[in-house]
């Protein structure tokens, strides 16, 4: 599907997804107070429960759209993983009819392992949370771009 600049959100609540294939980072938040706010961690253990968890997620939510982080190598390089990743993407569009944004994640694991230490969150309560952290930080990309990336059509 084609990719396309639009015009920034202004309101209503965004879900962010920090995926991979083991675990999907969920975090939401409002666009026009610009907050993202971690949200779950979904264990992938098979597609049919994944979506499952996200359609309670989007019944309960009701977003707006939807922020998918776009992983790359440092240089902006495709890989296995955004392929997949872009296939996660082209599944929730096609499943739930909503717009779906790619933000570059380069760096947000990172920026999500600093915010942890930060707050002193350490060993097993620290892998728990780092995936939603993560899609937090996504949204917070999102937001900070003024909300206009590229957008699945």
């Amino acid at each position: 599907m084609p990719e396309t600049i639009i015009p920034p959100i202004q309101y209503g609540t965004v879900l962010g997804f920090d995926f991979g294939t083991t675990r999907i980072g969920v975090a939401v938040g409002e666009a026009e107070l610009a907050t993202a706010h971690p949200l779950e961690t979904i264990t992938v253990v098979s597609n049919e429960q994944c979506f499952s968890r996200i359609a309670a997620l989007i019944k309960e939510w009701q977003p707006q759209v939807l922020v998918v982080g776009l992983p790359t190598h440092a240089d902006g390089a495709a890989d296995e993983a955004t392929s997949l990743c872009r296939r996660f993407g082209n599944r929730l569009h096609g499943r739930f009819h909503l717009p779906v944004y790619w933000v570059d994640e380069r760096w947000t694991s990172a920026v999500a392992d600093s915010l942890l230490s930060e707050a002193g969150v350490f060993g097993r309560k620290r892998k728990q949370v780092l995936d939603q952290v993560a899609a937090q930080a996504i949204l917070t990309t999102f937001f900070s771009a003024g909300a206009s990336q590229a957008r699945l059509d």
